[in-house]
């Protein structure tokens, strides 16, 4: 059985992308994710999600979670220097691969295996091809649970963030929106899945405009 570690953005692709790493007979043992600091809160880049939030879903997973965190702005050199040395240690832990969530932009696929190369550490992409219409139904229909945590206004409405990820939403997504926002149109923050010990509830307060996204604030259900 293979020690693997998850590229994991706390979104639908990194949890499809844990599962089927699982039924294909890998052992995950830990999370891996980037994070950034905005107004002195660690939080995921694009997403906006507190790393809190990020560290439940590791919990109700059972799973260590490693992060690398990033300077904003990060270029390309840093960023590959900072995960090379997270890699490094997956390896010194018996990891051998690393599952991403990825499913078809190959430039983003050629950038994380330069990323990759040399650290003992190989790329899995168990989703890599899948049609996005067929893995957005067949996720929801299997049960996984996500709120909609930014989205890209030039791409599809404002107004969609904050919502849930669900059958309903791929409904009202724009004819040339991609249903599982490979584009950047939209990311989501997983509260739950048959794989999940438990639910991680969060509560949506209200959105922000950052960066050229529309973004959820995020709360864990019952704060405050």
């Amino acid at each position: 059985m293979t020690d693997v570690w998850v590229s994991w953005s706390g979104g639908k692709d990194a949890a499809a992308a844990l599962a089927a790493a699982r039924a294909a007979g890998a052992r995950v043992t830990g999370l891996l994710a980037t994070t950034g600091v905005r107004d002195g809160r660690p939080e995921i880049p694009v997403h906006g999600v507190p790393r809190s939030l990020v560290a439940a879903q590791a919990e109700a997973l059972g799973l260590p979670l490693h992060t690398v965190e990033l300077p904003t702005p990060c270029p390309d050199g840093e960023y590959t220097a900072r995960m090379r040395t997270a890699l490094g240690a997956a390896r010194a832990a018996g990891v051998s691969r690393l599952v991403c969530g990825d499913l078809a932009l190959a430039d983003v696929r050629a950038f994380r295996e330069a990323v990759l190369a040399g650290t003992g550490v190989d790329g899995q992409f168990p989703l890599w091809g899948t049609g996005t219409a067929e893995l957005a139904r067949r996720i929801v229909a299997d049960g996984l649970r996500a709120v909609v945590v930014a989205v890209d206004p030039a791409r599809v409405p404002a107004t969609l963030a904050g919502r849930s990820f669900d059958d309903a939403f791929l409904d009202e997504l724009p004819a040339g929106a991609d249903p599982c926002g490979e584009n950047g149109e939209f990311h989501t923050f997983v509260t739950g899945a048959p794989w999940f010990g438990h639910e991680v509830a969060v509560t949506v307060t209200g959105t922000v405009e950052r960066d050229g996204h529309v973004q959820a604030v995020l709360a864990p259900a019952g704060a405050g």
